[in-house]
């Protein structure tokens, strides 16, 4: 027998929440609470809602790599074959960790992605090594980071407060 679906919606108590939480993931429910003025109990309801909603999909702990050895960030845009291929390829390249990112794109790439290697040596294993030998994969151009300025998640809290209605 199948679950029927819940009929969920979102107010301005979750997006309270969800702000606090994508400046501290760490930060305890009930602090959270004492901040917009609610109960821990019911910023854990709010959010197992926003779980089932596939609005939260868990959390991640983020690490700067280049803490850690890891010192060049690159993009790849990517020429496939056929575009028809996207899903074969993207499945191949999730293969390979120091993939992190890849995205189905209009423009002259099918595919940009994003790779973290330890140096330029590692990185010319990654492409020459892994990358360009997916089957699929026409041609790839490789863009290195020299900064990465901004990453943030997007405000939608600020000035976007819901309505009562």
């Amino acid at each position: 027998m199948e679950k029927a679906a819940k009929n969920f919606e979102i107010d301005n108590v979750d997006l309270k929440i969800l702000s606090l939480l994508m400046q501290d993931a760490t930060m305890a429910y009930t602090e959270i609470g004492k901040r917009i003025f609610v109960s821990g109990g019911t910023v854990h309801v709010r959010m197992k809602k926003m779980e089932e909603m596939g609005i939260v999909k868990g959390s991640q702990l983020i690490i700067d790599h280049t803490k850690l050895g890891w010192d060049i960030s690159a993009f790849l845009g990517i020429y496939l074959d056929k575009s028809s291929l996207y899903a074969e390829v993207a499945l191949e390249l999730m293969k390979i960790p120091e993939v992190v990112n890849i995205h189905y794109t209009t423009g002259i790439y099918s595919i940009f992605a994003k790779i973290v290697c330890r140096d330029t040596l590692h990185l010319r294993e990654v492409l020459h090594d892994k990358i360009q030998k997916v089957q699929g994969i026409q041609r790839t151009e490789t863009f290195i980071s020299l900064e990465e300025s901004v990453n943030r998640p997007v405000p939608f809290t600020e000035g976007q407060e819901m309505s009562d209605e």
